[in-house]
């Protein structure tokens, strides 16, 4: 069986999702909604690339009722406002579909969060969450080469991930009110999902592990600085003298096991102000007797340009997403999309919605990661440790709209 994918979003992670689909089998693009001549070009590598039709839809509702699975890879502040017009369509037309996808974040927020999984009920589809990194080739391998050492000696007691570049492509990534947050809300839920996975015990659900408490610090050490907020303003018209958003933010999750009640310890890093090759992915554990370490900026393959060649590298982004040099020694990565995790989430999907179920990550879970990210905005915020377990805290974790994504962070980030 083949499942045709209807894509709402024409922007980079588009792009990247269509390479990725390239190397999937049982799945084709028939449709796209999206900016009109950013989607038209990738309609074009669709077709070139032997994906499907990768018809042109002028909106949602249009595209629907002519494909199986919706996926949702448009900017973070269209995610309710896209999916209740999916909800409607369903509605409207009782088309059934057979899956609906999801690009990080479920929610700027854990109200939009909620929201999107209660017309999810409506719509009444299996659903994938997409967090790339968790299928990484190199997190699954080092996970199941560890598995029996695992089982002889205990479970990893910290695992920590990062992830960190200079800075997003687009105006919106930067917009906290339109994005949700600075870098917390565009990486940290990566890293926070990683570090979470990466110690679960092997053969357990990725929500297994029970979170007890966050605690994190965020901060504005770059994109602050006179200078840069001035090309930071000239570049995208984003002025964080007046409505800015963190460049770092770095915290710990506690977990418990509810077999063993053995804490466990999850750490996240992140940033935007990486200027060395490009983006890195950092993921290390460790545990009695073993450990483990993943580095997305080690590859088989280098490349060095001098200054008298350089002039001919028109984009240095094909040597690695966000990278900031086009010569030099050069880390070359022959398939981003591969070692990213982008192929692989695709095939659980597709797998997942074809025998009528959700993928290893489901809406449920995406809402899980929100709710710790807007635990480590809170605790950020008001400088103290989240405690997790109690009731007070889910009260007010699901009105909660942090400072920063209201557009006024600058008391916090500012001072």
């Amino acid at each position: 069986m083949t499942l045709r994918y209807g894509i709402i979003g024409s922007g980079f992670i588009t792009e990247f999702q269509l390479r990725a689909l390239a190397s999937v089998r049982g799945v084709e693009v028939a449709g796209l909604v999206g900016g009109r001549s950013r989607s038209a070009q990738l309609a074009s590598f669709a077709r070139d690339s032997d994906l499907g039709a990768a018809t042109l839809y002028p909106d949602i509702k249009a595209m629907v009722p002519n494909v199986d699975v919706v996926a949702f890879f448009g900017p973070n502040f269209t995610r309710v406002s896209a999916l209740e017009d999916v909800a409607h369509a369903v509605s409207h037309t009782k088309h059934r579909l057979k899956g609906l996808i999801c690009e990080k974040p479920l929610g700027r927020n854990l109200a939009e969060a909620d929201r999107v999984l209660e017309l999810a009920r409506m719509i009444g589809a299996p659903t994938a969450y997409f967090e790339n990194q968790i299928h990484m080739k190199s997190v699954q391998v080092a996970l199941s080469q560890l598995k029996r050492v695992v089982e002889a000696m205990g479970p990893l007691s910290l695992a920590r991930a990062a992830e960190e570049h200079g800075g997003p492509h687009n105006a919106w990534f930067w917009d906290p009110l339109r994005q949700g947050g600075g870098v917390l809300s565009d990486m940290g839920c990566h890293s926070i999902a990683l570090s979470w996975y990466a110690l679960t015990p092997p053969g357990k659900s990725p929500d297994f592990l029970q979170p007890e408490s966050v605690q994190a610090e965020v901060g504005l050490l770059k994109w602050g600085q006179p200078r840069y907020r001035e090309q930071l303003k000239a570049r995208f018209g984003i002025d964080y003298a007046k409505t800015p958003a963190e460049d770092f933010a770095t915290g710990i999750v506690t977990y418990v096991n509810p077999e063993t009640k053995q804490r466990v310890k999850g750490q996240f890093t992140v940033s935007w102000m990486y200027d060395k090759q490009g983006l890195r992915l950092l993921l290390d554990g460790l545990g009695p007797g073993y450990a483990l370490e993943a580095n997305s900026l080690k590859s088989p393959l280098e490349v060095f340009i001098g200054d008298a060649a350089a002039s001919g590298v028109a984009d240095a982004e094909l040597a690695l997403e966000k990278s900031t040099a086009s010569q030099g020694l050069l880390a070359v990565q022959p398939n981003e999309p591969d070692l990213y995790g982008y192929i692989d989430e695709n095939v659980d999907a597709v797998r997942a919605f074809a025998h009528g179920r959700s993928a290893l990550l489901d809406w449920t879970y995406g809402r899980e990661i929100v709710r710790l990210t807007m635990a480590a905005y809170l605790s950020a915020e008001e400088g103290r440790r989240i405690d997790l377990t109690d009731p007070a805290t889910d009260a007010r974790l699901a009105t909660y709209v942090p400072k920063i994504q209201q557009g006024n962070g600058a008391g916090q980030l500012l001072r």
